[in-house]
């Protein structure tokens, strides 16, 4: 398995995320390219000493942006949307940062 950092990055604290936390127990959070929905459900357990429902994930195609006079991408990356069971709070000011 690979290290938890390279598949848990950070938590994503915006406000959509925050109304899916206080309404349904999900919680947001930029994963590895490369990992995938077992390895993210095992890093967050692992991490969070909770248990978890769901994993959903998506990747989020970088934009066109203009850098001086040139024009270039931003790169792709990977969003996770975690549910936990149960009523158990997750504390993500200690990892974002």
């Amino acid at each position: 398995m690979k290290p938890i950092y390279e598949i848990i990055k950070r938590p994503l604290l915006t406000e959509k995320g925050t109304v899916l936390e206080e309404e349904h127990n999900i919680y947001c959070f930029e994963v590895g390219m490369a990992a995938n929905k077992v390895e993210i459900k095992a890093a967050i357990e692992e991490l969070f000493d909770v248990e978890v429902a769901t994993v959903r994930t998506l990747v989020v195609r970088g934009k066109q942006k203009r850098f001086g006079r040139r024009v270039g991408r931003r790169s792709n990356w990977k969003k996770a949307y975690v549910k936990v069971k149960g009523d158990r709070q997750l504390d993500l000011l200690h990892l974002a940062g």
